[in-house]
């Protein structure tokens, strides 16, 4: 095969690769694996918003795993600088007792049990050894080694730890993982428990040298230096991400062998013993966003709209933080919230029952392969057919896609409005109800 077959080639085909661009091979493995799993879905691969999906899942997942092709070793060498005075503790770096921390460096990783991204947030101390202190922008740029695999943050801390020990050699290192986990155990709590979390944290650390020993007073110093970032020894533990104890179930032949393909291709074996379930716990997340076509039943919800009231009897009235959970159509990560509706009505406040049916209409949209400016145009044109055509809405969200990718804008939220009716030509409306909105924690 010649240098122009073993590249991929493309003028603004099916894939959307411009022409010149060239492809790896286990770039084109992953894209073939991703166009398995979103007609298993029941996707239809060439829909517009779909089109290009394989390849930006691909370049995602390939830049998300870079620290597999990168070497500690190389990063670290060239870093190492003399600094006298550190072994008779005067005036040496770090102060007396050497500590030197970084703090709050924020990462992400895809979690090896789901392939899921989960963000980090590492700090760092070592204690300089053999008159010699490293760059500090070195310890960052070796926690991302590590982060830059397939992990389980137990495991990261490790790996951070022991390799700054081994290419640094001082009197000893401290890691410590603040993570976050995307939490979605099973699919009746997502609807029906309103106190759901998103988010699962949990906190790991580890030490080498002078930090082997859990009590030494050199982790006191530590934590007393991170008391302003809500961590003490007492809150770490050492348990796996929450992932671990999803349900299992039956997946497709087919999308189990195309995820199996995907780590490979990630230079990850799927037969080492912590990924053997890995396939079938993404395909029970990705399968709750299967197209199953099904109808929106609003059978016995009665219409409060403005319908046969005085403009005295209208008012503004409002329901608020409807949790939604959805899938990225463009990259296949998940992303959740809340949503706020408002509407012209009585001074009739809206009943349970029909607060669970707006809840379920949420949801119906929710539950598939989106975009959060379709999202929110859906359940507004919805609404406004049961509570008159006068409707706003606002979305909420929290895209993993801007934690990983390259991106990493942690912290960031997305809010998106559709306005109907009153609300489209009087911003006094709409400002009044965006008052009622609480803020999003």
């Amino acid at each position: 095969m010649g240098a122009l077959d073993e590249c991929y080639y493309n003028v603004e085909l099916q894939n959307g690769v411009s022409f010149g661009d060239c492809i790896e091979p286990e770039t084109m493995v992953i894209e073939d694996s991703v166009r398995v799993l979103l007609q298993g879905l029941g996707e239809d691969i060439n829909r517009e918003g779909l089109r290009k999906t394989p390849l930006r899942v691909a370049k995602a997942l390939r830049e998300g795993t870079r620290g597999y092709n990168q070497n500690v070793k190389d990063i670290v060498s060239c870093a190492l600088f003399p600094e006298a005075g550190l072994e008779s503790k005067v005036g040496h770096a770090g102060g007396a007792g050497g500590l030197v921390i970084v703090r709050d460096l924020d990462f992400f990783s895809y979690c090896e049990s789901c392939l899921l991204p989960f963000q980090v947030k590492c700090h760092i101390g070592y204690i300089p050894s053999g008159q010699r202190v490293v760059g500090l922008s070195k310890l960052s740029r070796v926690a991302d080694v590590f982060a830059k695999r397939l992990q389980d943050p137990d495991r990261l801390a490790n790996e951070i730890c022991a390799s700054l020990q081994q290419s640094i050699k001082p009197a000893g290192v401290a890691v410590v993982l603040q993570c976050s986990h995307i939490d979605f155990p099973d699919f009746q709590s997502a609807i029906f428990d309103p106190n759901h979390q998103g988010w699962v944290k949990t906190s790991f650390k580890s030490g080498s040298g002078v930090f082997n020993d859990d009590k030494a007073d050199v982790w006191t110093d530590f934590f007393s230096l991170l008391k302003f970032r809500n961590l003490n020894a007492g809150v770490m533990n050492s348990r796996g991400l929450i992932c671990k104890s999803w349900k299992m179930g039956s997946s497709d032949p087919a999308m189990l062998s195309a995820v199996s393909s995907i780590i490979c291709s990630l230079g990850e074996d799927p037969s080492r013993k912590e990924l053997l379930e890995t396939p079938t716990r993404f395909l029970n997340w990705l399968m709750y966003f299967k197209n199953c076509k099904l109808d929106m039943k609003l059978n016995g919800f009665v219409r409060n709209g403005n319908f046969g009231l005085s403009v005295e009897e209208q008012h503004i009235c409002s329901v608020v933080n409807l949790p939604f959970w959805s899938q990225c159509e463009h990259h296949l990560l998940p992303f959740h919230g809340v949503v706020h509706i408002g509407y012209y009505g009585s001074n009739r406040v809206i009943n349970p029952v029909g607060k669970s049916l707006l809840q379920s209409l949420v949801h119906f949209y929710g539950f598939k392969l989106q975009v959060q400016e379709r999202l929110t145009r859906q359940i507004a044109e919805s609404v406004s057919s049961v509570l008159g055509e006068d409707v706003m809405v606002v979305v909420e969200a929290n895209h993993t896609c801007m934690i990983s990718r390259g991106i990493e804008k942690f912290g960031s939220s997305t809010a998106t409005i559709a306005v109907l009716g009153k609300f489209s030509t009087d911003p006094t409306a709409r400002a009044k109800f965006l008052q009622v909105i609480p803020n999003m924690s």
